[in-house]
This record gives structure tokens, sequence and C-alpha cells, in this order.
């Protein structure tokens, strides 16, 4: 049941819905665009839907001491987004507020990681409370956040996966399946697919096969990648490939129910099993949709295929749903369900805990038992009081305001409406995805599917950022753009969003153009 807050914020909203921008013609070109500029209205910015929320004054550090302080004592990085990096001050729901108070439409979510939306009222008010009783105590006492939370996670996971062991970081919920994947199988080739992140520790960087995450230096003992089965960019897929609302524009002639891309696929995953592991190897891990890689679907049917084959070279398959777990995409609560398979481990992370840290390996009894006779597994901060509490005010909130069912309303919504962005820009290669976890590829021109130039990409992201739209980026070349709000956004968000997207790209044909 939804909360009255809720029902009433919602209703303000759709009653204030934004104005739609005019429509132009099918794939604009640079010549086409030089005779309809005048009516398109370019620099019109459009209007974001309205907001209860008002953020506190900002009253902490200058923007330039905030720079300074980065540069000389935090780790250089280049993965700050935009040229100007975005000072956060406070957040609400769906919304982001910098320290000028100005506020930003959140469609990246913290990395896919705030799944109930910022600060949530009940979410803070159980964290509140839990923060004045108890924090932390370690693995060696009782306390009953745990074992309720625990409880409620298990629940929602199908037999035999009722044995869950609590820690804090998707990497280290994936590092620990690593374990107990070896233990289990008493063998060490892990198979994982090329274009997965799995993490940035120095166990699994082994399983994680995106350039930037590689490093020189040697790593990854044990780890063989395999080719990604990527209906888009991929050798194989067509128009009946994925699971998704909206498919590729590259056309097959295979039945609906019949895929060949598949099937070419799986020829390559055998190769993998029989060229570069071991006869007995111990296991697989595979993301459902893969989310660093720009939100990479694989054709119908393959990860039941490759599960099949896994299990008999003795290895066990473990399903890596950090990022789509949690009723994200929308038609089931998590992403192996979406695929009709049932995994050996589940990891789990990010939207756990709407943003606190936290994370979790589901797995069975039996492979609980062989981790337990070869180690003596513990965790200081893993299952602690904060951690469990706010993670079982999370799964409440999804349950009582129906955010499942509410990804997949307002996803399936929001892919249609990018899908016609999509018949439109020549730039546009390619949108997919399911319920709120969604990707669009950007291109030099549908012909060639060339990525589009990280600097060009990076001009329509800023260009979001400025009309009041917070977007991800990912792909091998970050050639995506990466779409995945908290679960609580509505349908006039999606209008905004879109129109944002549309007048972002109309911008950057202006600039092409001169």
């Amino acid at each position: 049941m939804t909360p009255a807050w809720r029902h009433s914020l919602r209703a303000w909203r759709l009653q204030t819905s934004p104005p739609r921008i005019p429509k132009m013609c099918p794939s604009l070109s640079l010549g086409a665009f030089r005779t309809s500029v005048t009516k398109l209205g370019l620099h019109t910015k459009p209007r974001m839907p309205p907001c209860d929320f008002t953020p506190e004054e900002y009253q902490s550090l200058a923007y330039e001491r905030v720079l300074e302080i980065h540069n000389q004592h935090l780790p250089p990085t280049s993965m700050v987004y935009f040229p100007k990096p975005l000072l956060l001050h406070q957040g609400h729901m769906e919304w982001l507020f910098d320290y000028e108070g100005n506020r930003y439409l959140d469609f990246f979510s913290g990395i896919v990681t705030v799944s109930v939306g910022h600060c949530h009222p009940k979410v803070n008010a159980v964290a509140q409370k839990q923060l004045g009783r108890l924090w932390h105590t370690s693995a060696l006492f009782f306390h009953t956040p745990i074992h309720e939370f625990a409880e409620k996670l298990s629940a929602l996971l199908p037999e035999p996966l009722k044995v869950i062991f609590l820690v804090n970081s998707g990497s280290e919920a994936n590092d620990l399946a690593m374990l107990m994947a070896r233990a289990h199988s008493k063998s060490t080739d892990i198979i994982s697919l090329r274009g997965g992140y799995h993490g940035c520790s120095p166990y699994t960087l082994g399983l994680t096969n995106v350039g930037p995450f590689r490093m020189d230096l040697p790593g990854g003992l044990g780890c063989q990648s395999t080719m990604c089965p990527d209906v888009f960019r991929g050798p194989w897929g067509g128009s009946h490939c994925r699971d998704s609302p909206v498919q590729t524009i590259r056309k097959c002639s295979c039945a609906p129910d019949c895929c060949q891309a598949k099937d070419q696929y799986i020829e390559q995953f055998k190769d993998t099993l029989n060229t570069s592991v071991a006869k007995s190897i111990a296991g697989f891990f595979a993301e459902p949709i893969q989310g660093v890689n720009g939100v990479v679907q694989y054709p119908k049917g393959f990860l039941g295929e490759a599960f099949e084959l896994v299990r008999e070279r003795g290895g066990v398959c473990v399903s890596d749903e950090v990022q789509t777990g949690f009723g994200r995409l929308g038609s089931h609560f998590w992403g192996f369900q979406t695929h009709g398979v049932l995994p050996d481990i589940v990891t789990m992370a990010k939207g756990i805990g709407n943003g606190f840290p936290m994370a979790a390996v589901a797995t069975t009894p039996e492979i609980a038992k062989s981790l337990a006779t070869r180690l003596l597994h513990f965790n200081t901060f893993g299952g602690n009081p904060m951690a469990c509490a706010i993670g079982s005010a999370v799964l409440e909130v999804i349950k009582e305001e129906n955010l499942q069912e509410n990804s997949q309303e307002v996803g399936t919504y929001m892919l249609q409406k990018f899908a016609e962005l999509r018949d439109e820009f020549e730039i546009v290669g390619d949108v997919r995805g399911k319920g709120l976890m969604i990707g669009i590829e950007m291109v030099k021109d549908k012909v060639s599917c060339e990525p589009l130039s990280r600097e060009e990409v990076g001009e329509i992201h800023d260009n979001c950022k400025r009309m009041g739209l917070l977007i991800g980026r990912g792909g091998i070349f970050a050639q995506t753009f990466r779409i995945a709000p908290s679960l609580c956004i509505s349908k006039p968000d999606v209008r905004f969003a879109v129109e944002v997207f549309r007048s972002a790209l109309i911008q950057h044909i202006e600039r092409r153009a001169k």
C-alpha cells in the first residue's frame, strides 16, 4: 500500500506534466537539421516537474576549497563526471540538489544504488531509530536486526537459496562467491563474460572484463573470459533476441521462438570450455544484464544453456545481481528469473541498502557447508545492526509502494519513448534494457555503428546536466548512456528526461552543423 505522502506527491506531479517539444523528422541528419532549426526552439529549456521539498542552505566548504582538497588529498581519478565536477549537497527521492541550490533529476541513482529514493522517509526513520539504539556488535553476538533481515531476504529467494552471508560491497560479495565456488567444486577455473563487471578488488579483477579496469600487473589467477553475446555489437543478433519491449535495429530471419544468434554464442562458449579451462571447472559468473558495459542483454535462452554446460563440468553458476536485483527489471524481483534459470549462488549489493554500504551472498546449504569445512569465514562489519535495519526497511518499502510494479510500468514506458528517439536521430544506434535499467548506445551512424567519440558523448552528457538531468555512461568506449533511476520515479519524470535528452541531441547536431 502506497503511503499517503507518496500519493499526494504523485498527484501533484500528474497535474503539472511538462510540455512536449514538437517532433522532428525521422533520422535527423545535418542537412535536415538546417531547415528545421528555427522551428525547434533549440534553447528552450524543458520544464522540470515540481518537487515539494526545499533543501537546506549549503553552509560548508567553498567550491574552490573542495577542488583544492580533492587534488591534494584524494586519489587521482578520471571517473568524475563533467568538466566542472558537480558538488552535491542534499537529496530527496529522485531529486538531488547542488551546493548552489540547483535541482537535478537523478536518473543514475548513485550508479544504480539508490533503489527506493534518496533519503526515503521510512528508511531515514528506521536508520535514525537504530542509530540511537545499537550500531555495532560484530558476529560474536546476536542482534535481532540481522535475523529479521535474513528471514525477509531469504523469503524472496527460491529454494534452495536460503543461506545468507552478509558483507559490505559488491566486490566483497563476488570475492566470497569465488571462494565458495572453488571450495565446493574443488576446482580453480572460473569463466566470466567479456564486458562483465564483477568488482575492482584484487580477486574480482580477474572476473572483470572491461578495459579500464584491467591492470598491466599479473592477477586474476584461474579466471578465463568468453565472448559476450551482445546482439547489437556482437557478430550475431537480430530483431527477436532480447527479453525487452525494444529490439535491436539489426534484422534477422529467426522465428520468434528460435534464436540462431543464441546458438552461435553457445558454440563460442563451448569453444572456451574445450580449449581454455580444465576439464573440471569451479564456476561461471554472469550479470543477468551487463551494467558497466552499457546495459548489454543476451539472447533469450543463452544463460540457461550456458548454466547446463557449466554444471556438466562440475562448476557452479553465479548470478551477479548487484545492479539487476530488488525489482529493478520490473517483471521479476531478481534478474536471473527473467532468464528462467536457477543459480547456485546469488550476489547482491547497491540497491539492497539504498546507498548504505551493504551486500550479501545467497547460496545453498550444501555450498555453505563446503565453505565452512575449508574456511572460518568472518566479516567484522558484515550484517551490522545499522545495515540490517536499513535493509529490512528497503525491502518493506519496495513491497508497500509497489516499486517493482512501478519499475515495470514506468520502465516500459520510458524504453518506448527513448526508442522513438532512436528512430529519429541517426546517432542513436540502440536503445535496450528492461524495467528501470536502460542503455542508449551512441554511434557515428547507423550504417557503420562505430561508437560516437568520447568527446561528443561527453558534450551530450554535459548538456543533459545543464538542463537538470543526471544520467550515467558505460560501454567499452564510454559510448552508452546508462539510465537507472530510483524505482520511485513517475511518468512525468520520464517525459522530462526524454525531452532533455532530445534537446541535448539537437544542441549537439547544431554544434556539428556549425
